[in-house]
C-alpha cells in the first residue's frame, strides 16, 4: 500500500493531467475542504467531492487562464501531508503570468483524503486576479 505522501503525490499528478475522476476517487465521501478566508474563488468549507467539483474545480477559470498547482515539497507526518508550492495562472486582463505561494494541509485515513486546508496569501492572490 502506498504511503500517504505517495498518495498525495499521485493525486497532484492526476490533477495536473486533468484527471478529475482520479482525484475524486482519492477523496472520502465526507471530505471537508476548506479554502482560505478571503480567497476570491471560495471561502469556507465544502463537504463531499461533488461540492468540491462545483465550488472549486469548475470555477478555476475565474482566477485566470492556464491555472496550475506546482508543488515544490511534500512533508508527511502520520496522517498529515503538507504540500508547499505555488499557484500560477495568466491574468485575464493582460495575459501576464501571476503566481502566489501556497501551503496545502491534507489529512488522510485509510488511504483516502478526509480533510483539506488551504493556506495562501489571499491579499496578493486577490490583487493578481482580474
Amino acid at each position: 500500500m502506498p504511503t500517504n505522501k505517495e498518495i498525495m503525490q499521485g493525486l497532484y499528478a492526476s490533477f495536473a493531467k486533468g484527471e478529475v475522476p482520479a482525484v475524486l476517487a482519492g477523496m472520502d465521501p465526507k471530505i471537508e475542504w476548506t479554502e482560505a478566508e478571503g480567497w476570491p474563488l471560495y471561502s469556507g468549507t465544502l463537504v463531499g467531492p461533488q461540492a468540491i467539483v462545483e465550488g472549486v474545480f469548475m470555477r478555476l477559470g475565474e482566477i485566470g487562464d492556464n491555472f496550475a498547482v506546482h508543488v515544490a515539497q511534500f512533508v508527511a507526518d502520520g496522517d498529515t501531508v503538507v504540500a508547499l508550492g505555488t499557484y500560477s495562472w495568466n491574468r485575464k486582463s493582460s495575459g501576464e503570468p501571476a503566481e502566489v505561494k501556497i501551503a496545502h494541509v491534507w489529512t488522510l485515513d485509510n488511504g483516502k483524503v478526509t480533510r483539506f486546508q488551504q493556506h495562501i496569501d489571499t491579499a496578493k492572490g486577490r490583487a493578481l486576479i482580474d
